[in-house]
């Protein structure tokens, strides 16, 4: 079956659209526990130019968001120190999925079903450009970074870890 060169609409990009935020579309086989490391090498771009959306939660259960670059960790506890949390750690897969509505592993930052607030890596607001979920598995936008912080409020941290 031939790819389809677009995705159907997400809340994701419906939220895009409603803002008049310019976006690319970039579809790519989605591969379960492959991650931005499968999707960059699919579409042929630097893993350290896609974002990586990961849903947490501090010590009262509060979840948050975290947005990485693919080719590195979060530092939970430089995370924690810098939002002024006891401490942070990943939510369960099904309470990610509860939070932001979206299936782990296309979970985008946009269009989320409950509001939270949103971190960003500071060194991906320096890319010229990048490639974030576009609200499901194998599907990617690429955006300005400045998006981010102009559209969702993101507060730039630094917590990345190597890899």
């Amino acid at each position: 079956m031939a790819r389809k060169d677009h995705a159907s609409e997400t809340p994701a990009t419906q939220l895009l659209r409603k803002n008049g935020i310019a976006f690319t579309e970039h579809l790519y086989d989605y591969v379960e526990h492959g991650g931005t490391t499968e999707s960059a090498r699919q579409l042929g771009v630097d893993e350290h130019h896609v974002v990586k959306t990961l849903v947490m939660e501090d010590e009262t259960a509060a979840p948050l968001i975290v947005l990485m670059h693919g080719d590195r960790q979060v530092s939970t506890k430089n995370l924690a120190r810098q939002i002024g949390a006891k401490k942070v750690a990943p939510c369960k897969p099904e309470v990610a999925q509860r939070h932001s509505g979206f299936l782990v592993g296309g979970t985008s930052p946009f269009g989320t079903r409950k509001a939270m607030p949103v971190y960003v890596e500071a060194g991906i607001l320096e890319l010229p450009g990048i490639y974030i979920n576009g609200g499901r598995r194998g599907y990617l936008v690429g955006i300005s970074p400045g998006v981010l912080t102009s559209l969702l409020g993101a507060r730039p941290v630094q917590c990345a870890g190597a890899e």
